[in-house]
């Protein structure tokens, strides 16, 4: 059973910082891609990261403020989000898939975990 396990969100200011982690258990990522979204499970693409090579992806709204990155020590995958604005405000989910193309698309994910809440206010 994949477990894939959200934290650090919470309610901030504009132009503050936050850091989620997704965690799962040992050997869970090894051959997946890694994804945030938010809004739901599959939906508005934020960042992706391909455990094994490192490559990662961003959305349009995050290039520049977000930074996704992995630490193979602690199976965890993480999202630093600066520069924190309203529109930002969401669930944000990680999920895993096999493959790293079209990491922009949700519905190639295989599972998802329960979500984190971010909430910036003005």
């Amino acid at each position: 059973q994949v477990q894939l396990v959200e934290s650090g969100g919470g309610l901030v200011q504009t132009g503050d910082s936050l850091r989620l982690s997704c965690a799962a258990s040992e050997g869970t990522f090894s051959r997946y891609a890694v994804g945030w979204f938010r809004q739901a499970p599959g939906g508005e693409f934020v960042a992706a990261i391909n455990w094994r090579g490192g490559s990662t992806d961003y959305a349009d709204s995050a290039k520049g403020r977000f930074t996704i990155s992995r630490d193979h020590a602690k199976n965890t995958v993480y999202l630093q989000m600066n520069s924190l604005k309203p529109e930002d405000t969401a669930d944000y989910y990680c999920g895993i898939r096999r493959g790293y193309y079209d990491v922009e698309r949700g519905e190639f994910y295989d599972y998802w975990g329960q979500g984190t809440q971010v909430v910036v206010s003005s």
